[in-house]
C-alpha cells in the first residue's frame, strides 16, 4: 500500500502568522494552503568545529615574531589599534597580560610628567590601566569642522572631510559654471541659465541682452536702456564709422524706437537701425553726397521693417489680426562728413545741438511727426498746450507696411563752432524736452567723454521716472572757428 507523509503540524500560518486549526488544509484568515508547507527537514546532528590547541613552547625556543600591521587599511583609512589588555589571555610570547598592564603605567607615568596637561602628548600615545571594555574618550576632542588650514589634517592625523566643505561650495559652484560654457543666474550666481531665459536653480528670469546696451567709437557713444515700466526694450541704435572718397572721417548715429502698439516693435527697430546703418557705410564711401545717402538709408530702413510683416504660409492661423497691425518704428540719425552735420528722420525720435561753449544758443535740428506738431503748425494750439494734450505723442509719421506714405525728412547743417549733438529718443526727451533742457542735462565733460555723457543721459531719465525706453547717442563735432553763423538746408 502506499504512504502518505504526514503533514506537519503548523504553529501559526506561514502567510499571516494566526494559528491555525487542526485539521484545516487552508488558513480561515488569508486562505493559505497549508498542504503546500514543506516537509520539515530530517534531524542532523550538529558537528562542533574544534580548533586543535597550541603546541606548547618549546623550551628555549624564540619568542614569535608578529608582521608589522599596515598603518592603512584598503580604504586608506588608519587601521584601529587594540592593545593587549583589551582581550583577555596571554600576549604573543606567552608572557600574562598581568605585565603588560604594568609596562602601560609606567609609559603613562612616563609621558604625563607633572604639569603637563593631559592630552598633550602625541596623538595615540598609550593611556594607563583602565578596565577590560570599552575605552574612556578622549579628555582632548578633535574637531574637523573649524580647521583654519586645510591642509593640515595630513600632518595632525585627522580625517579628510567626505564632503566639500559647504562655505566653499557655493563659490567652486559659481565658478565651475563658466567653464562649462553655459551663462551663470545673477540672482543665485550658481545656477545654470536655460536657453529660454531661466535659471535652472532658482527659476529667476534673467535680464535679456538688449535691457541695457552700451557701445563707444573713437567719435561716437550711445546707450540703450530697458526704463522702469515696459517689459522689454524696443528701442535700437546703431553707430558706426567710415571713410570718404578722400580720406577723411564719416561717423554714423542711428536711433529706433519701437512702436509699442505694433506687433514686434522690439524686431522692427532692429532691423531698422542696421538696415540704415549698413547702407550709410556702403554709399558714403562710394562719394554719395551725405544728405543723399541718408535718404536712401532711411528709404532701407522702410523696406527691412515692411519685411517683418511678409509671414511665410500659415503664420496668420495663430493670429489673425497681425496683417492689420505690422511693426512699425521711428528712425532719426546723424552722419558727421568732413565739415557737415546732416541729420534724417521719420517719427518723434530727435537730435539737439549742444554748443561747447555753453553761453552760445543750442538747437533742436528736428521737427516730430506727431499730433502735437500737427498742432502748432497749424496755429490751432501753442506748443505748451499741444503737449500737454493726451494725444501729443501720437505720431503721424513710422516706418512700417501700414504706413500711410513714406516721407523722410534730411537736413544739413555747418557748424562754425564746436558742440554735441544728441541723438534720441523720446525716452530721454520727454525728461528734457526744450533744447535748453537738454544742454542743462548734459555733462560739461561730454564732449570729451561721450560714454560717460550718455550714461548720463540716460540715467537722467530713469531718476525722472523712466515711463519708456531710453535710448541716446552723442557725436562730439570738432572744428575750427570760421566765423559766425552756419548753413543749412532743409529737405
Amino acid at each position: 500500500m502506499s504512504q502518505s507523509q504526514q503533514q506537519p503540524a503548523l504553529s501559526k500560518c506561514p502567510g499571516c502568522e494566526e494559528p491555525p486549526v487542526a485539521g484545516d488544509l487552508f488558513c480561515g484568515a488569508c486562505g493559505y494552503d497549508l498542504s503546500a508547507v514543506p516537509a520539515r527537514p530530517g534531524d542532523r546532528p550538529t558537528m562542533a568545529i574544534t580548533v586543535p590547541p597550541a603546541a606548547p613552547e618549546a623550551a628555549g625556543a624564540e619568542a614569535v615574531r608578529w608582521p608589522a600591521a599596515a598603518e592603512t587599511d584598503s580604504s586608506d583609512v588608519p587601521a584601529p589599534v587594540h592593545r593587549p589588555s583589551d582581550l583577555p589571555g596571554t600576549d604573543s610570547g606567552g608572557r600574562p597580560l598581568s605585565e603588560q598592564e604594568q609596562e602601560q603605567e609606567q609609559v603613562q607615568e612616563q609621558v604625563q610628567e607633572p604639569g603637563t596637561p593631559v592630552g598633550s602628548g602625541p596623538v595615540g600615545s598609550a593611556p594607563g590601566p583602565e578596565p577590560l571594555g570599552r575605552p574612556e574618550p578622549s579628555a582632548a576632542a578633535v574637531r574637523h569642522d573649524d580647521r583654519a588650514d586645510p591642509d593640515a589634517a595630513e600632518h595632525s592625523g585627522d580625517f579628510a572631510l567626505a564632503a566639500p566643505d559647504p562655505r566653499t561650495a557655493e563659490h567652486a559652484a559659481a565658478a565651475a559654471a563658466p567653464a562649462a560654457g553655459g551663462k551663470v543666474c545673477v540672482a543665485c550666481r550658481s545656477g545654470r541659465v536655460d536657453p529660454d531665459g531661466y535659471c535652472e536653480n532658482c527659476g529667476h528670469a534673467q535680464p535679456r541682452e538688449r535691457d541695457h546696451m552700451e557701445q563707444e567709437l573713437d567719435a561716437v557713444a550711445a546707450v540703450s536702456d530697458r526704463g522702469l515700466r515696459h517689459h522689454r526694450n524696443e528701442d535700437s541704435f546703431a553707430v558706426s564709422s567710415t571713410a570718404l572718397p578722400d580720406g577723411s572721417p564719416a561717423v554714423v548715429a542711428i536711433v529706433c524706437d519701437g512702436v509699442s502698439s505694433a506687433s514686434r516693435p522690439d524686431e522692427a527697430s532692429a532691423a531698422a537701425a542696421n538696415a540704415a546703418n549698413e547702407s550709410l557705410l556702403e554709399s558714403l564711401p562710394r562719394g554719395t553726397h551725405p544728405q543723399q545717402a541718408m535718404h536712401e538709408a532711411i528709404v532701407a530702413a522702410s523696406e527691412a521693417v515692411n519685411a517683418l510683416a511678409q509671414e511665410p504660409a500659415g503664420a496668420m492661423e495663430h493670429d489673425a489680426h497681425r496683417h492689420q497691425n505690422a511693426p512699425a518704428c521711428t528712425l532719426v540719425g546723424a552722419v558727421m562728413a568732413g565739415e557737415l552735420l546732416i541729420v534724417g528722420w521719420v517719427g518723434d525720435s530727435r537730435v539737439y545741438w549742444v554748443p561747447q561753449d555753453r553761453s552760445r544758443p543750442t538747437a533742436r535740428l528736428t521737427e516730430d511727426d506727431s499730433w502735437a506738431a500737427q498742432m502748432v503748425a497749424a496755429g490751432l494750439m501753442n506748443e505748451a498746450e499741444a503737449y500737454a494734450d493726451e494725444r501729443a505723442h501720437a505720431i503721424t509719421g513710422w516706418l512700417g507696411a501700414d504706413a500711410y506714405e513714406l516721407e523722410p525728412h534730411t537736413a544739413a547743417f555747418k557748424p562754425d563752432r564746436p558742440g554735441l549733438v544728441v541723438v534720441c529718443t523720446d525716452g530721454l526727451w520727454n525728461y528734457a524736452e526744450s533744447a535748453e533742457e537738454m544742454a542743462a542735462a548734459v555733462p560739461a565733460d561730454a564732449q570729451e567723454h561721450p560714454l560717460r555723457g550718455a550714461q548720463v543721459l540716460v540715467g537722467h531719465a530713469l531718476d525722472g521716472g523712466g515711463h519708456d525706453n531710453v535710448t541716446v547717442a552723442l557725436l562730439p563735432f570738432a572744428v575750427r572757428p570760421q566765423g559766425a553763423g552756419s548753413a543749412c538746408e532743409t529737405v
